[in-house]
């Protein structure tokens, strides 16, 4: 058995670097796996690109078919992110730290699922608990995956264990400076020069289904809303155009890293359920979100609970 280890659809740096880090946990635990991603590495995030170059690390192969394939699942367990055909593949695990989703499996697997803010804090567990020797190389990515999940730990979805995890891989690297990797990351991560808005949507970009309602959720973080100020009429256009292929929604999250909240692009059939799941004014294009800094934990769980799901 060769085992295909795949994260979400537009991944980001810890959906791919989850993938090489339990590919590697699988092999040295008797298993054949390879890591794969469901876009080609020419598509790879602009942080994620950093990142592998940074610790020499391959990226994932592309996988768009699961149909008759081992499949493990790192960093989601919803369907309308998979890869097509999950259905008719052969589901042996899944790793995750999101709320877990509608895939199921007939017959028992490893299911390994924690409320920390990133897969690779989860990851390095398993390794750890079962005497894995975990690579220097692999080490990096995950540590970058971790700091860029919990935006340098200021998200509201890091915890004690994703700061252990981070103080540990900083020793296993030998990084010395956390910050200045993290705002290595961050300029490549809020680059937009030059990126067609479209792209921007989608570069860490998920579709929810909300109570029978399809809402798409986008989000890129920068150092400055100034960074999108000039681009910021296409921005919208492009929601508009994303929203019309069959979405209820769409949100587009420009959060503010430094002022630590979110700019909330919002395309509705429905404004007022948006407004009413983050308290506020939809004025004009979008809506400031004071201390919205994740998507998992911050815009998720209010809008199932505005729209019923």
């Amino acid at each position: 058995m060769s085992v295909s280890v795949v994260g979400h659809s537009n991944p980001d740096t810890d959906s791919v670097t989850a993938a090489i880090a339990f590919a590697n946990y699988l092999k040295s635990t008797g298993t054949d796996a390879k890591a794969c991603m469901q876009i080609s590495a020419a598509n790879l995030n602009p942080e994620s690109k950093v990142v592998l170059e940074k610790f020499n690390l391959t990226a994932p192969e592309e996988l768009n078919d699961a149909a008759g394939k081992d499949i493990a699942l790192v960093d989601f367990s919803d369907i309308a992110q998979a890869p097509a055909n999950i259905g008719d593949a052969n589901l042996v695990a899944i790793v995750d730290h999101h709320k877990i989703g509608d895939i199921t499996t007939g017959s028992p697997i490893l299911f390994y699922n924690k409320p920390v803010g990133c897969t690779c804090t989860v990851l390095l567990e398993m390794y750890k608990n079962n005497n894995v020797d975990l690579p220097k190389d692999i080490a990096g990515g995950m540590l970058c995956a971790i700091l860029s999940d919990t935006v340098n730990f200021k998200s509201p979805t890091c915890t004690d264990e994703d700061k252990a995890a981070v103080a540990e891989l900083l020793q296993i690297t030998g990084v010395a400076d956390q910050d200045a990797l993290f705002m290595e990351m961050l300029k490549a991560k809020s680059s937009v020069e030059g990126i067609p808005a479209k792209d921007l949507i989608f570069r860490d970009y998920k579709d929810f289904d909300m109570n029978g309602k399809k809402v798409g959720i986008g989000q890129i973080e920068l150092a400055t809303l100034d960074q999108v100020a000039d681009i910021r009429d296409d921005l919208y256009a492009a929601v508009q155009e994303v929203k019309s292929e069959g979405r209820h929604s769409v949100l587009f999250m420009l959060t503010d890293v430094v002022k630590e909240g979110t700019d909330l692009m919002v395309v509705s059939d429905e404004p007022a359920i948006i407004e009413g799941a983050f308290n506020g004014k939809i004025e004009g294009q979008s809506m400031w979100v004071e201390g919205m800094m994740s998507r998992k934990k911050q815009t998720v769980p209010p809008l199932q609970k505005a729209f019923g799901a």
